[in-house]
């Protein structure tokens, strides 16, 4: 038997894709291709094409058409992990015209798809279509204390048709609810346990003391006052400018006003109350009654720490979930301190409520702002027991600043020594000479008040 012939590896190749067209290919991109690497690529070129068919042919059987289209080729590419074609629609196949061929007795036919003719007048003449907005998320209040808000994303109220007397009447009818309505709004047992907890409350008379310790214990622990938590902070409003709107105010005037800072109190207090909305009612009262210049002056430095107090409350409470909270009132108590013209009293609560705020509003009011040296001129020029108040509220908040120390017993600045020489300077010019030498009593309290660390 004679051995078959091998066949050459570099043969011309007999598949569909001609090795031709690798060679056009790279000479396109000025490439130069032997024979065999250009069978050899038009070999691998054949078989990814069959791979592709076959899976569009798999898609197109599922699909249950006898037709395969560009859509069945896309899905093929993007199972075998590569990119699909682009500009290929099925349900908007390409037109094919056919061209004869040049010349006459050329082989072959050939087929181009045919551009669309695009008439610039007519285009122009088209009405412009804008594109529409994106799809977006926004909030809006969709009701405010059981009110819905008159704004565009929510339905309008569908007005009634009603004569003008009516609409008159109806306004009117709205104002006298306005007027009563806690007696309409809240159910019989919160207007009976309102009525009596106001009158334990007030009139402050030493008769009623039991009474009044009782009402302030169910406000700090009882659950279920929510729906009467505006009522309450309307009355303590009112309470409070009742007492503050005379010019000078008596004893009983004082003790209603501890009772109103006790019940802010023991609003604070109670951990089932949502008090959050209402913080623009509850502050009011607080600050007028910490910035009062002439309260009464057996209650007024009382007054004066408890509304410091419970401002540090609500700020320690509420400051994280309003930012802003603190830095707002810190700024409304240095413009009391600070502004010329203002009252002792003024300075005073200004002074206890910096205290109330924290130990950096100290720092920044007494110490940067000068507020120490604005009422140490203050009191070398005035003597008096408002002055005394003034002095021993400005000692009281520059004591937040001193460090604790187990040791009782405080070194005082060393004249000897430079370093305790440039504090002392230091000191006077920031504090004045009124509270200095005070405060240069004790080293530490000094370098403290300074931010002056105890090392340098």
């Amino acid at each position: 038997m004679s051995k078959p012939k091998l066949r050459s590896s570099h043969g011309q190749h007999a598949g569909v894709y001609k090795s031709d067209a690798i060679k056009d290919v790279a000479e396109s991109l000025s490439i130069n291709v032997s024979d065999g690497v250009a069978n050899m690529l038009a070999s691998d070129v054949e078989y990814r094409i069959h791979q592709v068919i076959e899976e569009a042919a798999r898609f197109m059987r599922h699909g249950r058409r006898t037709t395969m289209n560009t859509a069945d080729i896309d899905q093929a590419l993007r199972v075998l992990n590569i990119e699909p074609l682009y500009g290929h629609s099925p349900h908007n196949p390409p037109t094919f015209r056919r061209a004869s061929a040049y010349p006459p007795n050329a082989a072959g036919t050939v087929y181009f798809v045919e551009d669309e003719e695009i008439d610039f007048d007519r285009v122009l003449r088209e009405e412009k279509i804008s594109l529409p907005r994106g799809v977006s998320w926004t909030a809006h209040w969709l009701a405010v204390e059981g009110v819905q808000p008159l704004i565009p994303e929510n339905p309008p109220a569908i007005p009634r048709e009603i004569d003008q007397p009516q609409m008159e009447s109806k306004l009117e009818a709205v104002q006298q609810q306005q007027q009563q309505l806690v007696k309409q709004v809240l159910s019989r047992e919160l207007q009976l346990y309102y009525t009596r907890l106001t009158t334990s409350l007030l009139p402050p008379v030493p008769d009623t003391q039991t009474k009044r310790t009782a009402a302030l214990a169910s406000l700090r622990n009882d659950a279920g006052l929510q729906a009467l938590l505006p009522y309450l902070i309307r009355w303590v409003g009112e309470g409070v400018v009742g007492a503050l709107k005379q010019g000078v105010q008596n004893e009983n005037d004082g003790r209603v006003l501890e009772v109103m800072l006790d019940v802010i109190s023991a609003l604070l207090e109670n951990n089932t109350l949502f008090v959050e909305p209402y913080l623009h009612q509850i502050l009011p009262p607080i600050l007028s009654t910490l910035l009062h210049s002439s309260l009464p002056p057996t209650h007024s430095t009382q007054l004066r720490t408890s509304a410091s107090q419970t401002l540090s409350r609500l700020l320690t409470q509420h400051s994280t979930t309003y930012p802003s909270l603190s830095p707002r009132i810190m700024k409304t108590l240095l413009v009391a301190l600070l502004s010329p013209g203002k009252s002792r009293g003024t300075r005073e609560g200004a002074i206890r409520g910096l205290v109330g705020v924290g130990k950096e509003a100290v720092r920044k009011g007494l110490v940067e702002g000068g507020g120490a040296k604005v009422v140490g001129s203050e009191c070398n020029n005035n003597k008096g027991p408002e002055t005394a108040g003034l002095a021993e509220a400005v000692m009281d908040a520059l004591r937040v600043l001193k460090p604790t120390s187990d040791n009782d017993m405080a070194d005082a600045l060393d004249t000897s020594k430079p370093d305790d020489v440039a504090v002392a300077e230091r000191l006077t010019e920031v504090l004045g000479d009124f509270f200095a030498g005070r405060v240069a009593d004790d080293a530490a309290w000094a370098r403290e008040v300074l931010g002056i660390s105890s090392g340098s």
